[in-house]
């Protein structure tokens, strides 16, 4: 049987992520766990102008790359050296995007099982205070020559492959490179055990950088599940390449229900604000009912879109949302239909000449106007939805206040509610928006049976 075999490699590039920078230099060292077999590298030119501060990094400047061989002249040398030979890099993920995307460019299929010299080295020689290749290097007596170019990085991710594999006695190496190994997928400075200590059980899951700030907040009905989503695939995508280089820790919150989970996420996501949440926005209610009065003295409802510049009676997700529900208070009340606007009127805008017949009587019409706000503010319903809890012990609890999200939380098993409003003294409050309101209604129209009422809903 054939001794396995490693292939170290080492890239310099034109930037940080491989969808939208090239290799500039590589260098690939054939090691089978005790000796160098074989070595090669090369300057590449990447067919596209190195940047000043890319430069001022590895040294490589346009000139010095000019010459050398694109990357499709060299690709079936490296696919040689590639094939059936574990890819060890420092930080393995940076390294086989650029590989794997430019062999795919060159018109290769290929793919390898990987290992990271950084999560070796965390599990093999843990406590040190960096496991950046130089600090490494300094820490382990390494020898580093050339730092920031291909061979140099190399030579030195060689020495420290082959001390790794001198100290391993436990066998973590030999674990990591298994195909279905999980350290293969995680980010390389996210410690194992944040991501192993993660249950299978719904939750609200946070991503921290280096400085200990929240970069990412998601909701999981399977937290280990959703998590390692994350990491799976070879997206070269930036976004994700630089969201995955910071990702430095994970914390999670168990909750009783999908619902609580989604909840706490919005809330959450407002408070925190992360860098790497790119769906803010449907937190953000974007049409409201508006209320005018024009020269004529007629009292108008309007749907607009939500202006921080003027306070609106309701807000909704959708103009579609918004546009039922003032046609259903114009049925109730007998509003007129001139009187109702489906995009927001002008200040002081007044009925054309051919609207202006057979119109209500304006103090009539305005009472209407002002007894269907007056039921829209104040004959919301209030009810609270109590469901599974986290253990056996306890009850999940969700408390409804005239139609306003007012918190969340946990009942003890043995206490018995009586009246709905009895989970106020159970939850903790947060603060409402629509859209979180309209997982709830949601919610509660496919579950009826969980709601205890205080009012009936609004029909």
């Amino acid at each position: 049987m054939k001794k396995q075999e490693y292939a170290i490699v080492d890239i310099e590039t034109t930037g940080g992520n491989a969808s939208g920078s090239r290799i500039t230099e590589i260098a690939i060292i054939i090691h089978d766990g005790k000796n160098m077999l074989d070595r090669y590298e090369t300057l590449v030119n990447p067919e596209k102008e190195i940047p000043d501060a890319i430069f001022g990094l590895t040294g490589i400047n346009n000139k010095m790359v000019a010459n050398a061989p694109i990357f499709d002249d060299i690709s079936e040398k490296v696919l040689e050296m590639l094939t059936d030979r574990v890819f060890v890099a420092h930080n393995v993920n940076f390294d086989y995007s650029f590989v794997h995307h430019q062999l795919e460019q060159a018109g290769f299929k290929w793919s390898a099982r990987k290992l990271c010299t950084v999560r070796a080295a965390r599990k093999i020689k843990p406590g040190l205070g960096s496991y950046s290749l130089g600090n490494l290097c300094n820490s382990l007596n390494i020898g580093l020559e050339n730092r920031h170019r291909a061979g140099g990085d190399a030579d030195a991710t060689a020495e420290l492959f082959s001390l790794l594999l001198e100290w391993d006695e436990a066998g973590e190496i030999e674990k990591m490179i298994k195909k279905t190994a999980q350290d293969q997928r995680l980010p390389p400075n996210l410690p194992p055990d944040d991501f192993n200590n993660l249950p299978e059980k719904p939750g609200v899951y946070y991503f921290y950088n280096q400085a200990k700030k929240v970069i990412y907040v998601g909701k999981a009905i399977n937290l280990k599940k959703r998590v390692a989503s994350h990491f799976s695939g070879n997206n070269i995508n930036p976004q994700r390449q630089n969201f995955l280089r910071d990702i430095y820790s994970i914390s999670f919150e168990i909750c009783a229900t999908e619902l609580i989970a989604l909840l706490l996420e919005c809330t959450e996501i407002k408070k925190l604000w992360p860098t790497y949440n790119r769906a803010l926005k449907r937190f953000e209610a974007k049409f409201g009912l508006y209320q005018y009065e024009a020269r004529s003295g007629y009292k108008y409802l309007a749907i607009g879109k939500v202006n921080k510049f003027q306070t609106c009676i309701h807000e909704f997700n959708s103009q579609y949302d918004g546009i039922n529900l003032l046609r259903s208070l114009a049925e109730k009340f007998e509003i007129d239909h001139n009187f109702c606007k489906y995009s927001r009127p002008e200040e002081g805008e007044i009925l054309q000449n051919n609207e202006a017949k057979n119109l209500p009587d304006v103090l009539l019409h305005n009472e209407q106007v002002d007894n269907a706000i007056d039921f829209l503010l104040n004959n919301r319903p209030s009810f609270a939805i109590i469901d599974k809890g986290r253990s056996t012990d306890e009850r999940s609890c969700i408390w409804i206040e005239n139609g306003h999200f007012y918190g969340m939380g946990y009942i003890p098993s043995d206490v018995s509610i009586t009246e709905p409003s009895d989970v106020k003294d159970y939850v903790t409050p947060y603060k409402s928006n629509q859209y979180m309101v309209h997982l709830i209604f949601a919610y509660a129209e496919k579950y009826p049976g969980k709601i205890f009422f205080n009012k009936q809903f609004l029909k």
